[in-house]
């Protein structure tokens, strides 16, 4: 038996009737267990129509393709079962993002990447998953971009530091940082993925 056939039992056998699952609602039968993978819990119905909420309700503009946040759900109940084979097959391919220049104040532009919503989804629903495992291993005065943080918050710890005896503070912008990371080097190297994605699936 290949690892790809085993792997595709294990699945099966931890999630009954999986492949018979709805994005929006009509039917569930996945099962509550621990046996089932981080990359099946993406998959649970639950988790997608949280996903879906999630995006409706982040607005933004369409994607390369038009498609509106609105026009998601119809999207879904017609091509969620291709979809998921392909995603599951590790054959999925995300499209090309929209790119949009936003003029900053210094008359420079920050150059933007709009994914389409079906994109926007997919990552809404892997973020929703992975953040739950991934959170805890993160320093507890990191605040940005985390669930339950936000920019008061820092503030607020700031403050406490400062009141504390606190003299230095360092602020830094890295410049285009995001535009320079080598993603395909920092997917192979981050142990957090190896951990908990086995196989690896859509990172």
């Amino acid at each position: 038996m290949s690892d790809r056939t085993a792997s595709e039992n294990r699945r099966e056998s931890a999630v009954p009737g999986a492949r018979e699952e709805s994005v929006t609602g009509e039917r569930t039968d996945l099962a509550s267990t621990s046996t089932v993978s981080l990359w099946e819990k993406v998959l649970e119905r639950s988790n997608l129509q949280r996903a879906v909420k999630q995006v409706r309700q982040n607005k933004g503009a369409p994607g390369i393709d038009g498609m509106s946040v609105d026009a998601l759900p119809d999207f879904l109940r017609q091509n969620w079962p291709a979809i998921r084979d392909q995603l599951e097959a590790g054959q999925y391919r995300p499209q090309p993002v929209r790119r949009v220049r936003i003029p900053k104040a210094d008359g420079r532009e920050r150059l933007l990447g709009i994914p389409t919503v079906l994109d926007r989804f997919i990552q809404q629903a892997v973020a929703q998953v992975v953040s739950a495992q991934w959170d805890p291993h993160f320093h507890p005065r990191s605040y940005g971009f985390r669930p339950g943080k936000s920019a008061h918050q820092a503030l607020k710890r700031l403050q406490a530091d400062i009141r504390a005896g606190g003299q230095w503070t360092v602020d830094l912008d890295l410049a285009a940082f995001f535009d320079r990371v080598n993603l395909s080097m920092a997917i192979y190297f981050d142990p957090l993925l190896a951990i908990y994605f086995d196989p690896p699936c859509v990172v």
